[in-house]
């Protein structure tokens, strides 16, 4: 996939903010509210068992999709089961990579033109300040209305969990929707393990040293990451941040609290990688603009290297360099030791893709409506046939043949349970992930700096967000 692929994988990123951790009351961002308000003239029309939602039969609905790698053809389908529920109205759908700029500004103003937002791509609005400001619907009318499927389940009962975790902001109303799964983690060749290798997936770090040994002796590197995208390595040792300390420790790096990445399970973690880089078990380079695409090449077509860190959307990008044998596969965080806080198991997976309706959309109803709409089965199973991703929608794919990879991803989200760790800090101060860890992980993975140097670049950081007065903070409810 070319350049739009980043932009997507970009999008998961930053669709990763929250999870099963609480996320903080709206009166706690620290930003001034102005505008919005739910008082607006939305159409409505009659409620009833066939319209639950009260939508106005000849309203026209206007949904915007970012243009990036998932394209829009999955969201042209629910638009066109909108137009045969309501042939009185118009839908138009329109894709953009400029969320922010084409949406955002009459949204501010009062009068939006969208009635239902793909909230994605490197142009994306705040969400935070939107919901600030009241200038996002509470989508809980979506999830307390009967399914698209079965009028007598709810949609919040046909999603899994996170889905509504992730969009609320402290109280129990919800923002924003999400519509796919990502599972980050150690992806690997299942057939280089166990057959090149013998060996099992490394459920210990001893154990994972000890794979990364014998895979040296044999001309392979234990490991890789994109040079040019180094903050991929955070997929890979965020759940041990977890894991190794609990969730008290990842919740201090989101709310920036006072030495949070001075904690001694942050150490642990930061010691175990540096041991392994200091081994030679990490092949390095891969600089380059397509960094990612190089390192995949080099795991897949030419097996240079074992593990690499990654998301689920691997597979589908790196469908034409992967060999028909290869058994992709993504393994959770391997335990340091019996003093971990969390489970093997524990996993970074959070739900992507998230979609906003404006509070004074015209035709508010008709937005909420198109997100029932998006959870049918029917557009669930649409949505993974033209993207790949494991939709939120249960039992979706269920007799679908799953390739090895998303197989592999779903099996790693129900061992995990609820131990699904997500960092909210990575979309509220998204500088903090994207380039203080990138920058100071570049220089760690390539045993320029130690653990200390590390963790000391990390606080530093997180310490200048939380002292810039521009910037607006999150702080718990």
């Amino acid at each position: 996939m070319g350049s739009t692929s980043v932009n997507r994988r970009d999008v998961m990123k930053r669709a990763a903010a929250a999870g099963l951790l609480a996320v903080p009351a709206v009166g706690a961002l620290t930003s001034c509210a102005s505008g919005g308000g739910e008082d607006n003239k939305a159409e409505k029309g009659k409620k009833s068992k066939k319209n639950p939602l009260g939508v106005k039969q000849d309203a026209d609905l206007s949904v915007y999709i970012f243009n990036g790698g998932y394209g829009d053809k999955y969201a042209q389908f629910v638009t066109d089961m909108y137009a045969e529920k309501y042939p009185e109205s118009d839908p138009g759908q329109k894709a953009t990579t400029k969320i922010a700029t084409q949406v955002q500004p009459k949204i501010v103003r009062g009068n939006p033109t969208a009635d239902v937002v793909n909230n994605s791509g490197a142009d994306l609005m705040n969400i935070g300040k939107l919901v600030h400001n009241k200038q996002v619907a509470d989508l809980g009318e979506v999830l307390d209305a009967p399914s698209w499927d079965d009028p007598n389940v709810t949609v919040r009962e046909t999603l899994v969990p996170v889905v509504e975790q992730m969009g609320r902001f402290g109280g129990e109303e919800c923002y924003q929707l999400n519509i796919t799964l990502t599972v980050y983690g150690n992806w690997y060749s299942k057939k280089l393990l166990e057959e090149g290798l013998e060996s099992e997936y490394p459920k210990t770090w001893d154990e994972m040293l000890a794979v990364c040994k014998k895979a040296k002796a044999k001309g392979i590197h234990g490991w890789s990451y994109p040079g040019g995208h180094p903050r991929y390595m955070f997929f890979s040792m965020y759940a041990m941040f977890a894991q190794r300390g609990g969730r008290d420790v990842t919740t201090a790096m989101d709310y920036l609290e006072p030495d949070a990445w001075k904690h001694d399970a942050v150490k642990d973690v930061f010691e175990a990688w540096e041991e392994l880089v200091a081994k030679k078990y990490v092949l390095t380079g891969f600089d380059g603009t397509e960094a990612h695409t190089e390192m995949q090449t080099a795991w897949t077509k030419e097996g240079k290297c074992l593990f690499v860190p990654n998301g689920s959307w691997v597979e589908n990008e790196a469908k034409d360099t992967t060999p028909k044998d290869f058994a992709m596969t993504v393994g959770a965080t391997p335990s340091l030791d019996k003093d971990d806080k969390l489970p093997f198991g524990t996993l970074y997976a959070p739900a992507g893709e998230p979609f906003i309706v404006p509070a004074k959309a015209k035709n508010r109803q008709g937005g909420l409506e198109w997100m029932r709409m998006m959870y049918s089965k029917e557009a669930a199973r649409n949505l993974f046939e033209e993207v790949g991703s494991m939709p939120v929608v249960k039992g979706a794919i269920d007799g679908v043949k799953l390739p090895s990879g998303t197989a592999s991803a779903q099996a790693a989200i129900e061992a995990a349970g609820e131990n699904v760790v997500i960092p909210q800090f990575v979309d509220w101060y998204n500088e903090l992930f994207r380039e203080d860890f990138n920058n100071m992980i570049h220089k760690f993975m390539m045993g320029q700096i130690g653990t200390k140097q590390a963790m000391d670049a990390m606080q530093k950081a997180a310490d200048r967000i939380k002292n810039d007065p521009d910037i607006t903070k999150v702080k718990k409810a």
